[in-house]
């Protein structure tokens, strides 16, 4: 069967966008849509040229004969700052107020359209890193996680509190929150991660990192690394972090109980990107 080129352009977009990262040889579209390798270079070209100019990511080119294209999510501070900005709005009302100076966030965390968003925003300050899996801890960071490494086009691993049976041989370890001063469990699959692996450790919320520095002492364990470390939401006004290299969309700089008043500013996100 033979595509038209604005056939060919939706399609070959199409996969593109839903295989990020992974290398596809020009024989495959060739195949595909029994078209001329030169025809499909044009064509990407094209797609290159539109993802750059709309700030979708960007297409890089492999020669050789083993050769082909991927697909990099690139989303430009230009585009990053007004969705940091409205989330810092939503998460500002005084509504999310909730007893002992916590905040509501779960509706913010179960909407599709926020989490894809902020996933992409992350994802894209880590396209250059090599990432195997994203990790987070059940239950919360769970969307945010996926929506990372829907980008990052790699699997999950999901620490839990406690062990099921449906996770097989389990490593587990305690260790010290960082607010609360409580000595709390994690328990991980061993057949959910590799030994050596290279992992992004993605949270919701962040107060002094001690959640993090638990997934972190876990990841030794297994020989793995820690590639990154991104949170949705960091507290600002924190005596001991124990955490220090992290990406933060927002900073929660203030919260009055009593006046019912929530500050909040963009985290850290932009200004590490234009130190790197």
């Amino acid at each position: 069967m033979k595509f038209r080129r604005s056939e060919r352009l939706i399609d070959m977009t199409s996969y593109l966008l839903d295989h990020p990262r992974q290398l596809v040889p020009l024989t495959f579209f060739a195949e595909r849509y029994s078209s001329a390798k030169s025809s499909i270079s044009e064509d990407l070209a094209i797609v290159k040229e539109t993802f750059e100019q709309r700030g979708i990511g960007t297409l890089q080119t492999v020669p050789g004969a083993a050769g082909g294209v991927k697909f990099f999510v690139n989303v430009s501070d230009e585009e990053a700052k007004p969705f940091v900005d409205e989330l810092c709005s939503l998460i500002a009302h005084p509504d999310r107020l909730l007893p002992g100076g916590y905040l509501y966030l779960t509706d913010i965390l179960g909407n599709p359209s926020i989490v894809q968003k902020a996933g992409r925003i992350i994802a894209s300050a880590y396209v250059n890193t090599k990432i195997d899996v994203v990790m987070t801890v059940a239950t919360k960071g769970i969307p945010l996680a996926y929506a990372v490494a829907s980008q990052l086009n790699t699997p999950v691993v999901m620490v839990r509190r406690d062990s099921k049976v449906t996770e097989g041989p389990t490593v587990s370890i305690n260790y010290v929150s960082g607010s609360a001063k409580r000595i709390q469990t994690m328990v991980l699959s061993k057949r959910s991660l590799a030994q050596g692996s290279r992992v992004l450790v993605v949270d919701d919320f962040m107060k002094a990192g001690g959640t993090v520095m638990g997934m972190i002492s876990l990841l030794e364990e297994f020989n793995a690394q820690v590639a990154g470390i991104a949170v949705l939401v960091e507290a600002e006004k924190i005596e001991e972090r124990l955490v220090d290299e992290y990406k933060s969309l927002v900073k929660l700089t203030d919260v009055d109980v009593k006046e019912k008043r929530i500050s909040v500013k963009e985290g850290n996100y932009f200004k590490r990107r234009t130190e790197e």
